[in-house]
């Protein structure tokens, strides 16, 4: 299993706002205009789930499998050429300060890894970025 670790984003609300928001799916709407369709197309979710369409990789569906309450969410793929895992992990710092760090777990064979290592760990750095400024 190889593991990719987002930097530390501070997000300016409480852990408590942020999990309200992050981990009901259906809230990516508020969002869904920023997201490149050059890069990401088919985007479609619901509150539990939600899946898009890249190029050349092919269709990602990701299910929420465990929420903790205002701590982490974690995500499994369920349509994915490789299996991944996410986890979104709060920590409340102080009010109105929380720290969030993305980290996605992926099996990746000797030959595959090399070849998807800085894409993934490029796009994790972009969900988390956008992620921390999401309107919450």
């Amino acid at each position: 299993m190889t593991e990719f670790v987002s930097d530390i984003k501070v997000i300016p609300f409480s852990d408590d706002r942020i999990f309200k928001v992050l981990s009901d799916l259906s809230n990516l709407e508020k969002v869904k205009g920023s997201i490149p369709e050059d890069k990401i197309k088919s985007f479609s979710f619901d509150s539990d789930s939600c899946s898009f369409s890249i190029d050349p990789v092919g269709t990602i569906r990701f299910q929420i499998v465990e929420r903790e309450p205002n701590k982490t969410v974690k995500f499994a793929s369920t349509d994915s050429p490789v299996p991944l895992s996410i986890w979104i992990q709060l920590k409340q710092v102080a009010e109105d300060d929380t720290r969030m760090k993305l980290t996605l777990r992926a099996e990746l064979n000797p030959f595959l890894k090399p070849v998807v290592s800085k894409p993934l760990q490029e796009a994790l750095d972009r969900v988390s970025a956008l992620l921390a400024s999401f309107p919450y």
